[in-house]
């Protein structure tokens, strides 16, 4: 017997109950168990929206495109963060995706270890690499992240 509410490829918690990355939802089940597992917003990160998302009333679809193997730009960053701030604050959870769930993710997931641990850029990407291999894929997104570090430091020195 199938499940009812399979997993998105590629799913994980960053942070338990409040924000996890996962692999492009293709199927109804995938948006069922992103519901079943309290994630009321999706992150897409891909320059098109997934299909089917649109049948999901109950889930919110927010879209920050990124061109694939390219780093975020800090308006991009502040707006993802923003968005699991604001969900976070209502109780409601956070999925975050790009295609495979590797690059663009990694990079986002990893600025948003920056920010709520107070860590490096280094030890949120290789954080992230340990919750989530293959993520972070290339130097120009390990590069947003310490960039993004180096911004929050900063703008705490500028007070």
């Amino acid at each position: 017997m199938a499940l009812s509410f399979a997993p998105p490829p590629n799913f994980s918690w960053v942070q338990a109950d409040r924000l996890a990355g996962l692999a492009w939802p293709s199927r109804p089940a995938h948006y069922r168990f992103l519901l079943q597992n309290r994630i009321q917003h999706l992150v897409c990160l891909c320059e098109s929206k997934p299909p089917g998302s649109e049948s999901c009333p109950a889930l919110t679809l927010h879209h920050i495109p990124i061109v694939d193997f390219t780093p975020p730009s800090l308006a991009q960053i502040q707006s993802f963060l923003s968005i699991v701030e604001d969900s976070s604050s209502r109780g409601e959870g956070v999925g975050v995706h790009c295609m495979h769930g590797h690059g663009r993710t990694g990079t986002m997931l990893a600025c948003y270890l920056v920010k709520t641990r107070n860590i490096s850029g280094l030890e949120a990407i290789e954080e992230i690499r340990k919750l989530r291999p293959g993520s972070i894929e290339t130097k120009d997104q390990e590069q947003a992240v310490i960039k993004y570090q180096h911004y929050l430091h900063e703008a705490v020195i500028k007070g």
